[in-house]
């Protein structure tokens, strides 16, 4: 391959590289072209690609991003998953499924966050984080909390009052007639 096709390669993955937070790495070797026409497709529907990659050039390209240091898990043939809109759970669970569908699917790990995890280990304990709209409505629960304990706090005890005068009320329209107006 010539050096001018070598800089319009990297040129290209520093482009799809440059906003992504994490990616994720598989072998495509042993996959053939039909798993992976259909992998690809999955993939498209939840706003992923995945692109098969020269190592040192996706090295290169990844140098002045936020996934500089992913090469870690390039080692022979690899195709690199990413996308700007999902969550690196989200693509680890995908690839999760891919893996129980067909077993000859190597998982190498996913980078993200300045942090490496390697291998099908690393990518089920991606899979188990909680995707970012998760974390949104963990967070709003949270912060919620304390307000609902105090408003139950402060509306139970007047609760009790009320039912307590009703309850003496119905007791006392019992007992007495009530006089004519």
């Amino acid at each position: 391959m010539s050096k001018k096709v070598k800089n319009l390669i990297e040129t290209d993955l520093k482009g799809r590289f440059k906003d992504l937070d994490g990616v994720a790495v598989i072998n495509p070797r042993g996959i053939g072209a039909t798993k992976t026409n259909l992998i690809r497709r999955k993939l498209r529907e939840k706003g992923l690609r995945m692109t098969v990659v020269k190592n040192t050039l996706a090295k290169r390209a990844a140098d002045t991003t936020k996934i500089k240091g992913f090469d870690k898990l390039l080692d022979g043939p690899s195709a690199v998953i990413y996308g700007n809109q999902v969550g690196i759970a989200v693509i680890a669970r995908l690839l999760l499924d891919e893996k129980k569908a067909d077993e000859t699917l190597e998982l190498r790990g996913m980078f993200f966050d300045g942090e490496v995890y390697v291998g099908d280990d690393g990518v089920k304990a991606v899979s188990k984080l909680p995707t970012r709209e998760e974390a949104i409505g963990q967070l709003v629960g949270l912060i919620l909390s304390p307000a609902r304990k105090l408003s139950a706090a402060m509306i139970g005890p007047g609760g009790t009052l009320g039912a307590i005068i009703k309850a003496i009320e119905e007791k006392a329209a019992k007992a007495e007639p009530a006089p004519a107006a």
